[in-house]
């Protein structure tokens, strides 16, 4: 049964909050610590009960919220890449839903990343490295692969590419989300106006 639209955008909030953030470690090789740490927790909260709990609560999303917001009442963020990233996202997400394997191998990747995220933090460097290997190693192989442009200087850096697939992984979860609470590319078409409505009340 599909869940109420509200729940659904903070689902994709996380997406396009975790993408702005890839958008930025690409251009800039800089990350806002907070809303990587919201990303990646999230990707380690498989069992919790409702969708604000995946992200530890709603004012962790604001950022991606006012994107979600800004976009569908027609006021972009100036980075065009951003809604093409997104949307490549969730076309990844259709594949990546009907690989069993792949999706039993990311399974058990995390379950034995998580240990050490809860000892060490989710943002920890060694986390950031396990999970972009993880991304590297399972997602990254299916297509149609999510192509990340920016500054080769930064682009060239395994640590920077690290975590750019970390917080790509956490994207893909967000993803997951969002179709288990009954998104569609439907509501990118028909419902942006509630969508926006949506976003605006998460964010009073």
């Amino acid at each position: 049964m599909s869940r109420p639209l509200s729940e659904r955008v903070l689902a994709l909030a996380g997406v396009i909050q975790a993408l702005a953030q890839v958008r930025r470690i690409a251009e800039t090789g800089q990350s806002d610590a907070a809303v990587v740490q919201t990303a990646l927790e999230s990707v380690f909260r498989i069992d919790a009960d409702t969708p604000e709990a995946v992200y530890g609560r709603v004012a962790n999303l604001a950022p991606g919220l006012r994107l979600l917001r800004d976009y569908f009442n027609k006021q972009p963020s100036g980075d065009e890449a951003l809604p093409r990233l997104a949307l490549s996202v969730l076309q990844l997400e259709r594949r990546f839903v009907g690989e069993s394997q792949t999706v039993a191998a990311v399974s058990h990747g995390i379950a034995g990343i998580a240990p050490q995220a809860g000892t060490s933090g989710s943002t920890h460097p060694e986390v950031l490295a396990a999970l972009g290997g993880l991304y590297a190693d399972t997602i990254s192989h299916l297509r149609p692969r999510v192509m990340v442009q920016g500054n080769p200087h930064y682009l060239g850096q395994p640590g920077v590419v690290a975590e750019i697939r970390a917080i790509l992984l956490a994207a893909v979860r967000s993803a997951v989300l969002w179709r288990q609470l009954g998104g569609s590319f439907w509501d990118l078409l028909f419902s942006r106006r509630a969508m926006a409505d949506a976003a605006s009340e998460w964010l009073r």
